[in-house]
């Protein structure tokens, strides 16, 4: 019988020292680093009020999350037909303070493009799937149109998925 050779284990895996991981800036199974300061900014909240024909209802929406998604999870009825690609204009929504739309990014050429199609437009409308929220937006009031122009498909409302 030959002699046994034992062979030290090979890990296919390079060694990675703890003094190489920050905790703060790594977790494991992520694809990307995700800092404090990152991790704070998206567990945040701010309240945002929709008043449409019915009433008014305030949400609490996870800073980074469009209106349009926004509205969406909390059953409020905000078209958004071409699901946020900016292809219609049926997430219109009027900015209801000044100051709070003077906070919102400048719209893009294409977003109003799309605005210039929207029913009841005025100075502070924007579309809903561009509206981003920030912790400087915190207590947002949007109104929604009585109204919205969907030239695909007039009169089906279809479910967001």
């Amino acid at each position: 019988m030959p002699p046994l050779t034992i062979r030290p284990k090979r890990s296919f895996f390079p060694i990675v020292q703890k003094d190489y991981l920050e905790p703060a800036s790594c977790k494991l199974f992520s694809t990307t680093a995700i800092g404090n300061s990152q991790e704070k900014e998206e567990s945040q909240k701010i309240s945002v009020t929709f008043f449409d024909k019915d009433g008014e209802q305030e949400i609490k929406v996870p800073v980074g999350m469009s209106m349009l998604e926004a509205a969406h999870e909390n059953d409020i009825e905000l078209e958004g037909a071409c699901e946020g690609s900016l292809a219609c204009s049926t997430c219109h929504v009027i900015v209801m303070d000044v100051e709070q739309y003077n906070k919102l990014e400048d719209p893009t050429d294409e977003e109003n493009d799309m605005l210039d199609l929207a029913f009841g437009l005025t100075e502070t409308s924007r579309l809903g799937c561009q509206v981003i929220a920030k912790p400087e937006l915190d207590g947002l009031r949007l109104a929604l149109p009585a109204a919205t122009r969907n030239f695909a498909v007039d009169g089906y409302k279809p479910k967001p998925h």
